[in-house]
């Protein structure tokens, strides 16, 4: 192809070149009189078109106050057409594979469903004569199951019709309020592990720092008599703090020698685990008086953490703390200086230390910072699980560590996501109590489900292969850019 454009469009010497959709005029062509439509365009609404020598691709940089929609230059952007949304699927953009990654994982769990139950596995033996019955008999078991699973987590319409018919209006918002209840730790230890990955780091601790937490807030509220007001305060910032001493010793200990922080984190989950077991069987620390098992006295009512609209109490104040934290982090990832060098310490940490960045000091800060969110994951299950809130245990702390790891990655490492990923794991953990209660399914389909899940968010390219769609240009793939997004 020549180097030189005709101002028509087409090479001097050659015919058209079937590898260039469009081209535009070279820049002693573009100086010369314009006809047709483009000459009636004011000035500043023409568009600047840049020709490179020896490229079969052309640059057209869009007239300034356009938008470049899907469709082409100059369309405006922001209209969700059917269009859009089908292109968006075929293509494969984050959010349709985000989708079918959960739809895939609901039909194996439907399979795995079918295959648990043992009255459609003998449907299924007379399939040879009785086909229909084995049929129906899949149908009603994933049926009943996907329906006690969503009655459970979301709304049941049975309660928002006895509601209408002189029944409690409060009984409509229960099961969303277990779900809210069950989804707010894993939003603060989710929000805990992310805002480490976008640094680069690994924070596997977030179960030593929730610990930290839980033994801080549970000492102040059993230990002290306050106003309820006061005392709620000084509950969460002792939380809070418990979180950042954990969280710093780890940043401290990686910026001063280096140690690695997987290592450093798994091994604080042990030390902490046996510290509060420790504590639990002393007496004269937080064991309860006259008590030979491990279990720390009820905080006082002072220290409940407020109701969210009144009963059912399961949701509690701590869920809107959990958003506050998460408008937090994404207000600091993208809106402050601190928030950039996080970004740059993760995306190179040597070009980041060339450019004046203390990346040792960033590891300290960010760990302190994710210790914290871990801390406060302690507050609603120590001072608001229930009324009163069950005494401080060796199982209080449950799996809220791990699962805020599979959170995080479901929510690649940012704050919304991580919210609506947190309410999705809530909601399969409330839905599937539920379901076990109302089926013969077990629970363990739901940690399953989980797991499917999180498996095939992380692996966009067999998503795309399954429902052979397109590589969408500028995905997010974590395993190929790395966590610091």
């Amino acid at each position: 192809m020549s180097d030189k454009v005709q101002a028509g469009g087409a090479p001097e010497a050659a015919g058209p070149d079937p590898a260039v959709p469009g081209t535009a005029g070279a820049p002693e062509a573009a100086s010369s009189q314009t006809t047709g439509p483009a000459a009636a365009q004011p000035e500043a609404a023409k568009p600047v078109t840049t020709v490179q020598p020896k490229a079969t691709e052309i640059v057209t940089t869009a007239a300034p106050g356009t938008v470049t929609a899907p469709g082409g230059p100059g369309r405006p952007r922001g209209a969700l057409t059917g269009n859009v949304i089908i292109q968006s699927v075929i293509q494969g953009s984050p959010v349709a594979v985000t989708l079918l990654a959960i739809f895939a994982a609901l039909v194996i769990g439907g399979i795995l469903i079918v295959v648990s139950d043992p009255v459609v596995l003998r449907a299924w033996d007379s399939f040879g004569y009785a086909p229909g019955a084995a049929f129906s008999a899949t149908w009603n078991s994933v049926a009943a199951a996907y329906s006690a699973m969503f009655e459970g987590a979301i709304f049941s319409p049975s309660t928002i019709s006895s509601a209408f018919h002189g029944g409690s209006i409060a009984a409509i918002f229960y099961p969303l309020s277990l779900t809210v209840f069950a989804a707010t730790p894993l939003i603060l230890t989710g929000l805990s592990v992310g805002i480490a990955f976008r640094v680069g780091l690994f924070n596997i601790g977030a179960q030593s720092q929730f610990i930290g937490g839980s033994i801080v807030a549970a000492w102040l509220g059993f230990a002290y008599n306050m106003p309820a007001v006061i005392h709620v305060v000084v509950c969460v910032l002792g939380a809070l703090a418990g979180g950042v001493v954990m969280g710093w010793l780890v940043g401290a200990l990686k910026a001063r020698t280096g140690a690695h922080e997987v290592i450093l984190t798994i091994m604080l989950n042990y030390v902490m685990y046996y510290l509060l077991l420790y504590l639990l069987s002393t007496p004269r620390a937080l064991q309860q008086p006259h008590q030979n098992n491990q279990i720390a006295p009820t905080v006082k009512p002072s220290a409940y953490l407020w109701h969210v609209g009144g009963p059912p109490p399961q949701a509690n104040a701590g869920f809107l703390i959990a958003l506050a934290a998460a408008a937090v982090v994404a207000w600091l990832m993208s809106r402050s200086t601190l928030g950039f060098q996080f970004r740059t310490v993760g995306a190179n940490p040597s070009a980041a230390k060339t450019a004046g960045i203390k990346v040792e000091r960033v590891w300290v800060v960010v760990m302190a910072i994710a210790g914290g969110l871990a801390g406060l994951a302690a507050l609603p299950v120590v001072l608001g699980g229930g009324i009163p809130p069950p005494p401080l245990t060796t199982s209080t702390f449950g799996t809220y560590g791990i699962q805020g790891i599979t959170v995080a990655l479901l929510g690649r490492a940012k704050p919304s996501g991580i919210v609506l990923a947190a309410l999705l794991f809530g909601a399969l953990d409330t839905g599937g109590t539920a379901m076990a209660a109302a089926t013969p399914v077990p629970a363990d389909i739901v940690q399953v489900l989980q797991g499917l899940i999180v498996l095939f968010v992380a692996a966009p390219p067999l998503i795309r292969a399954v429902f052979r769609l397109r590589s969408a240009s500028g995905g997010m793939e974590i395993a190929g850019k790395g966590w610091s997004g």
